[in-house]
């Protein structure tokens, strides 16, 4: 594993079970989690301890795909979720650990998300651009209040 580890933190206007179910849905994660110039598929996702997702995303000017998958390690419902993440391009070689811990607070949910081993060759500052931009897009999808 990589020594780059991303951290980032957020408070979100939405409930800890509403951003723990964008996570694990299949159809949330293509919403909001490929970041700006790209769309996303998800191939499987298998939400519990020990079951396995693969996702690719998809540059929406060149077409070109690169697709990543991993496990699930920990599931506490609206609490945390821990996963491993690896890409399929050798180049980009390793796995990664992503922790996603969320608290309820006053005025919504505290997200804390930790990306351990990222590959050497991809630029820390990219990697948080790309969460950044992905971050927004979870807040527009869980803080929206839309009546039935």
């Amino acid at each position: 594993m990589g020594s780059n580890t991303i951290r980032l933190h957020r408070v979100f206007r939405s409930t800890p079970e509403r951003i723990y179910k964008a996570f694990l849905d299949a159809d949330a994660m293509t919403k909001w989690l490929p970041p700006n110039g790209f769309t996303a598929k998800v191939h499987h996702m298998d939400a519990k301890v020990g079951g396995t997702f693969k996702m690719s995303f998809t540059n929406f000017t060149t077409g070109k795909s690169h697709s990543f998958g991993g496990k699930y390690l920990e599931l506490v419902p609206h609490e945390r979720i821990r996963y491993t993440d690896q890409f399929d391009d050798p180049n980009l070689p390793g796995e990664m650990r992503v922790t996603v811990t969320l608290k309820n607070v006053s005025c919504g949910t505290d997200v804390n998300i930790a990306q351990e081993g990222v590959p050497e060759v991809i630029p820390v500052e990219a990697c948080y651009l790309g969460w950044q931009e992905s971050l927004i897009l979870l807040g527009k999808l869980v803080e929206a209040e839309i009546p039935d």
